[in-house]
């Protein structure tokens, strides 16, 4: 397969990948779209789960207390209401079209509850690292309800939401994630819509269709036309292209500086050895998170 683009400029597709049915918490299901066998990581995004359901024992049980250290967690809510709580004294309710930023740091321990018994709840939420500098910083927050995070209308009812980065138009999302310059933009297209954003060099960068077709300008035959739920993997180039097939399309772009370090995995906690992992087992057991 090439890895140059078909169109100068234009990053190519390098991969289209569909998600897996998989449930995590309590038993909540969901799509894991990142941090599956089929797409390990995009440095520096460690998992992405689309959850969804209108059926209610599909979610009801949510995700009770647990831990998290070295990384930020991204709650970006489509639909319906959830409470989350840890034990620093932090509490609050991300709604529809709201996000929750958490900085995790040298950690904490929380839950994530739904704030319902009926209805569609549905959202993602993705894991982004953090350096090995900023691992063991102060937990915090930047949240935000649907009010607050701008939405650009560009021609032919195309609209982009901004929650974190800057698009080339000037729009600033509220979310500024400083580690690893992401952005995050969640994109709708009418039908046969076009869609062109340029991004920074360098910056891994993907697509997550979670409804209608697109066919992404790349190499064929990964380009489409594409259906979701699926994660399109982007190489480098000046922009990404896409256009929206009949049914329309709607789609998140995220992007973000590589981090470029070692990666120690265990549950709960991204560290960059092993060791720093158990260190951070121990001091979950122990009462130090």
């Amino acid at each position: 397969m090439s890895t140059q683009p078909a169109i100068p400029g234009v990053r190519p597709v390098l991969a289209a990948v569909e998600g897996m049915a998989t449930s995590d918490g309590a038993g909540v299901s969901m799509t894991r779209m990142l941090g599956t066998p089929r797409l390990r990581t995009l440095d520096p995004f460690l998992m992405l789960d689309l959850f969804g359901s209108d059926e209610p024992t599909d979610y009801l049980a949510g995700f009770p207390d647990h831990p998290h250290r070295g990384f930020e967690t991204v709650t970006y809510m489509l639909a319906g209401r959830m409470r989350h709580a840890d034990n620093h004294g932090h509490e609050g309710v991300i709604e529809t079209g709201g996000v929750q930023w958490m900085t995790a740091g040298r950690g904490l321990v929380h839950s994530e509850m739904p704030e319902q018994t009926e209805g569609l709840m549905r959202g993602f939420q993705l894991w982004i690292n953090l350096p090995a500098r900023l691992k063991m910083t102060d937990p915090r927050y930047q949240e935000f309800p649907a009010a607050s995070i701008p939405v650009e209308a560009r021609d032919g009812g195309t609209t982009v939401t901004v929650i974190a980065g800057d698009t080339a138009r000037g729009t600033a999302g509220p979310v500024r994630a400083e580690a690893t310059d992401a952005r995050y933009f969640d994109v709708t297209l009418p039908p046969s819509a076009s869609f062109v954003e340029p991004l920074p060099a360098g910056h891994t960068a993907f697509l997550v269709l979670f409804e209608g077709t697109l066919t992404v300008a790349g190499d064929a035959p990964l380009a489409g036309p594409l259906t979701g739920p699926r994660v399109i993997v982007l190489g480098d180039g000046e922009r990404v292209e896409a256009t929206a097939g009949a049914e329309g399309a709607r789609f998140l772009l995220l992007a973000g500086q590589p981090i470029g370090e070692p990666i120690a995995w265990g549950g709960p906690f991204v560290m960059n050895t092993r060791d720093e992992v158990m260190q951070a087992f121990r001091d979950f057991e122990e009462g130090r998170i």
